[in-house]
């Protein structure tokens, strides 16, 4: 189980903490999900739990062993929002290999399986390749790691409908052998495939009843 007990970030910078004593339990094998509007502290939150952000306060737990932000970078592997364009390798292989160079081909095609992306040339750019299948070879760039939780940043952000519906269909099936964890402004389908959900306002969690839920949170107007 992942659990939170009152994590606070607050940025000498700020004038106000931008997460406010988050507490969270999710189940393994479970998903997860995490809504509301840009500037809600969301994304904040899962850097955290990366290991890319440290709490200024606040205890983070993966199956009763407290974790230092060292051992972060072991539990979560995180899915940025459009990761698309944070691809490095010149070849599919080249990327899933990106700082593990020891693995084997087999272990590669494995992790292409997981995703449904077995039918690719591991030769093949990952630019070349569509929004969703670049979506999925993300995936699958951090399932290659084996992390205990994987967390997605508005995973199905840009994408049309029917590229959307078999994202989330894909990550039902991830759910029966990984923990995932879900944030998002537009929860829309991935409601139906939700084991928990929580809004999160002004850097305010709130548990809440998937059932009860507007699947999309407007997001605030930009006066120019």
């Amino acid at each position: 189980m992942l659990y939170l007990k009152d994590l606070i970030y607050h940025p000498t910078a700020c004038p106000a903490p931008i997460l406010k004593s988050i507490n969270l339990e999710l189940a393994t094998q479970q998903l997860g999900m995490i809504i509301g509007p840009s500037g809600s502290g969301k994304s904040t939150l899962l850097e955290i739990l990366s290991g890319l952000a440290q709490p200024t306060s606040g205890s983070i737990f993966w199956r009763e062993q407290q974790l230092v932000p060292e051992q972060l970078h072991q539990l979560a592997g995180l899915v940025f929002q459009f990761p698309e364009r944070h691809f490095c390798g010149a070849t599919i292989l080249e990327e899933l290999r990106l700082g593990h160079p020891e693995l084997g081909t087999e272990r590669v095609k494995q992790a292409l399986n997981e995703v449904g992306l077995e039918h690719l040339s591991l030769s093949t750019p990952p630019h070349a390749l569509s929004g969703g299948q670049q979506r999925r070879l993300a995936l699958a760039v951090q399932l290659i790691r084996q992390p205990h939780v994987l967390l997605l940043d508005e995973p199905t952000a840009g994408l049309d409908w029917s590229i959307r519906q078999q994202l989330v269909s894909l990550l039902a099936k991830l759910k029966k052998d990984w923990t995932l964890l879900i944030v998002t402004h537009d929860a829309g389908d991935m409601l139906a495939i939700a084991d928990q959900c929580w809004t999160i306002k002004q850097g305010e969690l709130e548990s809440v009843d998937p059932m009860t839920l507007d699947p999309k949170i407007p997001e605030p107007l930009t006066v120019a």
